[in-house]
């Protein structure tokens, strides 16, 4: 008998399957909004958010201004956040926001709009505009929400973010250091972005990184001035070092920034002598 029941179980979830799938593609042709209204509920509490979605595509125009049209539109935006579609997420939570800004559920839409945002931006290495607006919607929540039940994630979430792109930054300003070893001039554009940085990011944990690329950046410009403005170079060069031992002076560069030190030292001694 069990063995029986087990051979016919898979029998009758293909049928149920197969009667899912037509209820959903009658409903689905059909003009009626009630039946898909229902139909897109029943899915929707079942984790079906694909099919979900299709019905609610069809369906929140026609809601639009009743009273069920705050549910509808909620439901809707939330299904293509829990599809992944999250550049219509972002779109359809903006709108719920909008459209009912006295909704119960405001806090949780203003959020999952955030959210899309952030499962939006890419690797720090690429272009980070959409990290740039996934921060402003955070900042906006955060300001707007500080007793929210999301309060903390949403700053977890900034945090991460604001890492990311001060991690581009300080790659790029390496970058120009790197490529100054070979083109003397562009070693001015890195020790600007690495002040950039240094100025406009204090609790970095990219910091102490920024401060010792200044010193490596200040002293090759130093060494390979002419004569007449190298001392000016080496002293800012050393001022550099200075920083990163007043800040860090148990720096994980400690060593080689000891090393550039010594040359700069070497070289400010010869003006020294020749007094």
């Amino acid at each position: 008998m069990f063995l029986k029941m087990r051979s016919i179980l898979p029998i009758l979830f293909v049928i149920a399957f197969l009667s899912s799938c037509s209820e959903y593609q009658k409903v689905l042709k059909n003009e009626d909004v009630k039946p898909k209204y229902d139909l897109a509920q029943k899915y929707y509490d079942a984790e079906d958010y694909k099919r979900a979605k299709r019905l609610y595509e069809q369906i929140a125009p026609k809601y639009v201004g009743k009273p069920q049209g705050e549910r509808v539109m909620f439901f809707f935006a939330n299904t293509y956040f829990k599809t992944k579609d999250y550049y219509l997420s972002g779109y359809q939570f903006e709108r719920f926001v909008k459209s009912y800004p006295k909704s119960d559920k405001i806090q949780e839409a203003s959020f999952l709009g955030a959210q899309s945002y952030y499962e939006l931006s890419p690797e720090y290495s690429l272009d980070q505009t959409d990290t740039d607006k996934a921060l402003a919607k955070l900042q906006t929540f955060i300001n707007t929400y500080p007793e929210s039940e999301y309060f903390e994630e949403a700053n977890k979430m900034a945090k991460e973010l604001t890492t990311k792109k001060e991690k581009k930054q300080i790659e790029v300003a390496k970058q120009f250091n790197k490529l100054g070893q070979f083109n003397y001039p562009i070693l001015v554009s890195a020790m600007t972005a690495l002040d950039n940085f240094i100025s406009d990011n204090p609790g970095s944990i990219y910091r102490e990184e920024a401060l010792y690329y200044r010193i490596e950046a200040a002293t090759s410009l130093a060494l390979n001035s002419t004569r007449n403005r190298k001392k000016e170079r080496l002293e800012d060069a050393q001022d550099a070092y200075n920083t990163l031992m007043r800040y860090f002076p148990e720096s994980q560069f400690k060593k080689k920034a000891d090393d550039l030190s010594s040359k700069i030292q070497k070289e400010l001694s010869q003006y020294s002598d020749s007094k």
